[in-house]
């Protein structure tokens, strides 16, 4: 299953969005109200939405000032989160893409969500 966020511009600089993203307990400001969330590390943590299992994700690739790649700490559930960060000019733009390995009910479980989870994140992303 492969998802994506709108495009979003932020004041941040490219390098600015790169290293906020790289620090795992910075996530806490991109996630929803009411989100269960647990630093572990600067690259490790735990959240939970209401209605999901709780997921751990550890950042996985950073490609600097241009890509941070998180994926899943579990074996159970096989997925990334990539965000895409482009200049534009002094500011930045990014951009979310969910790609995971679930099974036909499973995808159509999740995927709603997931795409609400997106989009959170991006308006996050959005407003720094």
């Amino acid at each position: 299953m492969k998802l994506e966020s709108r495009k979003v511009n932020t004041s941040k600089s490219p390098e600015e969005l790169f290293h906020f993203l790289t620090s795992a307990e910075n996530y806490q400001q991109l996630m929803p109200e009411n989100t269960k969330f647990e630093a572990y590390d600067s690259e490790k943590f735990l959240f939970g939405l209401k209605g999901m299992p709780e997921i751990k994700l550890v950042i996985k690739e950073k490609i600097p000032y241009s890509k941070v790649v998180l994926g899943s700490a579990s074996d159970k559930l096989s997925f990334t989160l990539t965000c895409d960060i482009e200049q534009m000019g002094e500011e930045s733009q990014a951009q979310l893409f969910f790609e995971g390995d679930f099974n036909a009910m499973m995808a159509m479980m999740i995927k709603g969500p997931l795409n609400k989870f997106l989009e959170t994140l991006a308006t996050g992303i959005e407003k720094l």
